[in-house]
């Protein structure tokens, strides 16, 4: 091997899904040939809080040298083989701070974004190559705008990352999404139920909008526009009584809203240390709706509702052909952008085609559904129409 050319540093945050060990395995192969050092950050950003800056200290938890043979065995599977976390090290939560830290960093929310930079020099990281959605990316930007040379990857199932038309784990949730609804409708159908399913999206909805594209329900709710529930319960009825089995499915986003109803539906009150609050119940109050509302519209008979959440059923597992490809070309892209000495940038598809753009993108707006374009409101449920010419991910391209 030649004369080391750098240290890569590589680490994943968020939720987990999909196609991120094929994204480190890209970074890493490649890096490894082009003559480079790979460092794999363990926990997302909390690799480099907990880190303890003494030579003898035990850092096994906080980072890892890689090298090709354990990047290809682990991008066979799903998750992340470097672990993750919700981690943000701009606003760490007084109970977050490392005990090594603690007399340091005393307020309610604490900035350790310094301890950051000098970690990030501890461990030796020229280039640092974060995998995450909005949370992980924002403050991604943060570091390149304190110098830190970042070329980021987007990931995040809701596929609702600004600058790019697809994000890792996207298109194996869409594919799940259709598979497990197929399943359920024997059990809709063989008790003649309306199938309620509550898929992912919390302020985007493509997760529901593609799979019911896709042929997966009648009817999808999504965050950008709040429904009436006597005009889905109307709309479903009708479907239902076409259907020669007797039963009707509507996807539902887990931020969607019902019309004046105000604040998306939450597990409960409590947040995590970082303010998180976990989403999930809109699908209850949806079918509770659909069940008290059906006699009125179905002649005065009711309908009885199944219902299930996907949740973790989607995000856990092995990724599909999609997700197995494109974080290999992320990969390969992130290191295209080091050689050429290039940063502050995020690697993304736009207009179909591999490309960057600032990774400034992901600070202060939010990728949504266009709805005028394609969801048709009146008939909730896709608008199909001017595919000729529009790019593949056009419906999940977002503005």
């Amino acid at each position: 091997m030649g004369k080391l050319k750098g240290t890569i540093g590589i680490l994943t945050g968020g939720g987990d899904c999909p196609g991120l060990n094929p994204a480190i395995r890209g970074i890493t192969v490649r890096g490894i040939r082009e003559g480079y050092r790979v460092i794999g950050i363990r926990r997302g950003w909390a690799g480099l809080v907990d880190l303890v800056r003494d030579k003898d200290a035990d850092n096994r938890g906080c980072f890892m040298e890689l090298d090709s043979e354990i990047a290809t065995r682990a991008a066979r599977t799903g998750g992340t083989f470097l672990h993750t976390s919700r981690t943000r090290p701009s606003h760490l939560p007084k109970g977050a701070v490392p005990p090594h830290l603690q007399d340091q960093y005393t307020s309610e929310t604490n900035d350790l974004t310094a301890e950051v930079l000098k970690n990030l020099d501890f461990i030796g990281i020229d280039m640092l190559i974060p995998i995450g959605g909005d949370d992980t990316l924002s403050y991604a930007q943060h570091l390149h705008e304190q110098n830190v040379p970042v070329v980021a990857i987007p990931k995040t199932m809701d596929n609702d990352v600004p600058g790019t038309e697809y994000c890792i784990g996207f298109s194996t949730c869409v594919t799940r999404t259709i598979e497990i609804v197929n399943q359920l409708r024997t059990s809709a159908g063989s008790h003649e139920r309306f199938l309620v399913v509550e898929a992912f999206g919390r302020y985007a909805g493509f997760t529901a909008l593609l799979p019911a594209m896709g042929g997966a329900s009648d009817r999808c709710m999504i965050p950008e526009y709040d429904t009436d529930p006597e005009l889905l319960t109307k709309l479903l009825v009708g479907d239902y009584n076409k259907n020669p089995s007797h039963y009707a499915v509507v996807l539902v986003s887990e931020g969607a809203k019902f019309v004046g109803e105000g604040d998306m539906a939450f597990e409960s009150r409590e947040a995590d240390q970082y303010g998180h609050r976990k989403l999930g119940g809109i699908g209850i109050d949806v079918a509770e709706r659909l069940r008290d509302l059906s006699a009125k519209h179905n002649g005065g008979k009711r309908i009885d509702v199944l219902y299930q959440k996907l949740g973790y059923i989607v995000r856990c597992g092995n990724p599909d052909a999609m997700d197995s490809i494109v974080p290999m070309a992320y990969g390969n892209m992130a290191m295209d952008l080091i050689q050429k000495k290039k940063s502050g940038l995020l690697v993304a598809i736009r207009n179909g085609l591999y490309d960057s753009v600032p990774v400034n993108v992901v600070v202060g707006q939010k990728k949504v559904i266009d709805v005028e374009k394609y969801y048709h409101s009146e008939r909730l449920r896709p608008r199909y129409q001017s595919f000729i010419g529009t790019p593949l991910f056009s419906m999940a391209g977002g503005r």
